[in-house]
């Protein structure tokens, strides 16, 4: 990846003029099945970006789930900097949303005097809260038809969808073919230093570059970051069905420790998140100490004295 950064042809990626830029974005849109794609500093402005896109008039709604990373995990960005209520329906441990429960949410016309005005749906997949679990194609295809129903546009947080496509056995362009735009970090199971990308429709695209400028993403000569990520992408997908087994190993390895609680058949992709159980003498901060020392990085995900953690396996 470094030498690739190094060698990396680059031009002012603002004015559209940076090669390696535009090779990584045509590459992605053609791997998802989308007409365009744009490269951004994180998958948090990513999701900003999109969500702004599709919610262009403030007090218009966004329906997600609540655990979801975009609510919980993202400054409350949507809301603070776009003016977009988030309308939340509660999660499945497998990451879904009931369906009735999402038609549920969506708003009455009748009521627009009093209400927002709901324009957007948005999925997670993988889930990270919910443990980095998959969401099927048929699933997400079924909530498309519920957003076309309704005229509502459909985004999906891809931070993790290449998991979800090798763990599912599907192809991305697959699992997002119901999607109006989608985020797909290459900095989090590809192992990548820095990035994102967002896809879409051309015209979503051409908007969405215009905000990435707006909030300060724009970058000269990117293309010394996409040159990192393009390696990511072209080597590092082959790689996470290890990480996936290596993850299913270590989860078997921790439920055979009685202090500590896992549900192992919960474990999909490369995300393992298991409990300190009650009336345990070790807390939370000394057990992650105690797996630092041994070369574990864990990460713990409750405040509460039970403790909840988070660990996950990823490419290098």
């Amino acid at each position: 990846m470094r030498a690739a950064m190094a060698s990396a042809d680059v031009d002012d990626d603002v004015l559209g003029s940076d090669p390696t830029a535009r090779h990584l974005e045509s590459k992605m849109a053609k791997l998802t099945g989308k007409e365009a794609a744009l490269f951004v500093p994180s998958g948090t402005m990513g999701n900003l970006i999109s969500v702004l896109v599709h919610c262009d008039v403030r007090g218009t709604e966004v329906i997600l789930g609540d655990t979801s990373h975009m609510h919980v995990l993202e400054n409350g960005g949507i809301s603070t900097i776009g003016g977009v209520h988030p309308k939340t329906v509660k999660n499945n441990p497998d990451g879904t949303m009931d369906i009735d429960k999402i038609e549920a949410a969506i708003r009455s016309p009748d009521g627009k005097l009093f209400f927002p005005t709901t324009r957007l749906i948005c999925l997670e997949n993988t889930h990270a809260n919910c443990g980095g679990r998959c969401l099927s194609a048929e699933y997400t295809d079924m909530v498309g038809k519920i957003a076309k129903k309704h005229g509502l546009k459909l985004h999906i947080d891809g931070a993790r969808i290449f998991n979800a496509s090798v763990a599912l056995k599907v192809p991305v362009h697959k699992l997002l073919q119901a999607a109006d735009s989608a985020l797909l970090c290459l900095s989090k199971g590809l192992g990548a230093p820095v990035g994102s990308v967002i896809v879409g429709s051309k015209d979503f695209i051409a908007k969405a570059k215009r905000l990435r400028k707006t909030l300060g993403g724009g970058m000269r000569q990117v293309g010394v970051l996409c040159a990192a990520a393009y390696v990511a992408l072209q080597e590092n997908i082959g790689k996470l069905e290890d990480d996936h087994r290596k993850a299913k190993i270590f989860a078997d390895g921790l439920k055979q420790i009685k202090e500590l609680s896992i549900d192992a058949t919960s474990v999909e992709t490369n995300m393992i998140f298991f409990s300190i159980v009650d009336g345990s003498l070790i807390s939370p901060k000394k057990l992650c100490q105690v797996l630092e020392e041994r070369g574990v990085l864990a990460m713990p995900a409750s405040s509460t004295s039970k403790g909840n953690f988070a660990y996950s396996f990823w490419s290098k």
